[in-house]
């Protein structure tokens, strides 16, 4: 297969590298480099062609989907600092204030969450130490 062949792409794929390219053309890329970035967001996402073979149906990952629309690129920061002092400080009050009103909901939480990682451990000590135990067994009665 050459490359650049996409019949092992399905109809899906195809659909949303297309549109992936309009919105890249849209905002003034040319047109082959629309094209490879979209195919590249759907190899990303999915994987690479997803038509028969071992692999299909494996979930998206949305990765790209996900790395847009921030405010001021990736890091963001350029927005906030054309704001003014006082708005900026008025965010980080309000920020400062909802933070400590969830802390509290938060830290419940994960506790919670750290006593059901603790038992499913142990959970699955115990069948793997039953699962080894079997096996020994086995071994044992074969000989």
């Amino acid at each position: 297969m050459p490359r650049g062949d996409k019949s092992t792409y399905t109809d899906k794929q195809k659909r949303k590298a297309e549109h992936i390219e309009e919105g890249y053309e849209d905002r003034g890329v040319r047109k082959k480099e629309a094209e490879r970035r979209a195919w590249a967001t759907v190899n990303k996402e999915s994987g690479g062609g997803n038509k028969s073979g071992s692999g299909r149906g494996v979930r998206d990952t949305k990765v790209a989907a996900k790395k847009g629309g921030r405010i001021g690129g990736p890091r963001g920061g350029k927005a906030a600092a054309r704001r003014p002092a006082k708005a900026r400080s008025a965010s980080a009050k309000k920020a400062s204030t909802t933070r400590k009103r969830h802390s509290a909901t938060r830290s419940t939480a994960a506790k919670k969450a750290a006593v059901t990682r603790k038992r499913h451990a142990a959970a699955r000590t115990r069948t793997a130490t039953k699962r080894s135990a079997k096996k020994t067994v086995k071994r044992t009665k074969k000989r």
